[in-house]
């Protein structure tokens, strides 16, 4: 099922090359600062180009003299930005009111990920290429954060979606979604690229 990750023009060329109404699911994954996130934004800019609207969440890295920081969470939508989550020892400056919960080395803003759960509900159904960056322990663990969005890929509302997921939980997304079409590998890619 571990597929060599087609460029987002490829795999847009794929969706629109064919009739077939059935959905799909692509699991993106690949180790932290691999390109996960920039491949899913390709994949943005190349859908408005060829005439599909995407719909869901990325979240980019944000960085403060070359050294994340944070994670920012951005409606695909209409570019809608906000903090989502800081490095622990961020936390003070960049969320004084000390809300959200940690998460390993993070600390996640409840707030904004009820946001992000808002704009997911406000999907249209049936959606053509949905994007989700990224779901992880969160999710898969704790059954919270993007529940909306782990309830949009049960029910199958997309004709294609895109996941990001780390590399220690491609395994719970295959339990959870059996029908993954394919997982491309970031790591794998830049590995086939450097020989």
């Amino acid at each position: 099922m571990l597929e060599k990750l087609l460029s987002p023009t490829d795999l847009l060329a794929r969706l629109t090359s064919t009739t077939e109404s059935a959905s799909k699911l692509i699991i993106i994954t690949g180790s932290s600062g691999s390109g996960k996130t920039g491949w899913c934004l390709e994949l943005i800019r190349q859908a408005r180009i060829h005439g599909i609207e995407p719909v869901g969440l990325v979240s980019p890295a944000v960085f403060e003299q070359s050294v994340k920081i944070g994670i920012d969470l951005v409606d695909i939508t209409n570019n809608e930005r906000h903090l989502l989550g800081v490095k622990r020892d961020e936390f003070h400056r960049r969320l004084p009111e000390q809300r959200g919960f940690a998460q390993l080395h993070w600390l996640i803003d409840p707030e904004v990920l009820d946001w992000g759960n808002r704009i997911l509900l406000g999907l249209s159904t049936k959606c053509d290429l949905l994007l989700l960056d990224e779901l992880g322990p969160l999710e898969f663990l704790a059954n919270n954060g993007l529940t909306v969005g782990m309830s949009l890929i049960d029910r199958k509302e997309y004709r294609l979606a895109c996941v990001v997921v780390r590399p220690n939980l491609v395994q719970n997304s295959l339990e959870r979604w059996p029908w993954v079409d394919a997982i491309y590998d970031i790591d794998q890619l830049v590995e086939i690229e450097r020989e």
